[in-house]
């Protein structure tokens, strides 16, 4: 066989292998509380100072969309609203991490409606 069938081949192979590292997601750094967990947010419903700490963390991190992505920012959101959503995903999704009900809002607030991947 001639050598240029077997280039196309392997050229496709190595096209397809950088692909694959350009397109994984980067697993996204949290600094945040030692538990993040729903578990964590759901027990803190009758601790109203801790509560306050999570969703003054939410916040932070609402701002910290803002700040990085200044052509997409969150709108002004309440407390209230930030809590109720947190509660809400922590419903539907008990084994969760309150930090991805965060991301989340984020993405809704914001018009992205895309998940974070970076």
């Amino acid at each position: 066989m001639s050598r240029w069938k077997w280039i196309p081949p392997a050229a496709g192979l190595l096209a397809a292998l950088s692909a694959g590292d350009a397109s994984a997601a980067v697993p996204i750094k949290i600094l945040g509380f030692d538990d993040m967990s729903c578990r964590a947010w759901t027990a803190s419903k009758d601790d109203a100072e801790q509560r306050a700490l999570y969703v003054a963390w939410v916040r932070g991190v609402l701002t910290g969309h803002n700040y990085a992505n200044q052509s997409q920012q969150v709108s002004t959101i309440s407390s209230g609203t930030v809590e109720q959503h947190v509660q809400r995903y922590c419903t539907e999704k008990p084994l969760g991490q309150f930090s991805d009900a965060a991301l989340r809002l984020s993405d809704q607030f914001s018009g992205r409606n895309a998940a974070i991947t970076k």
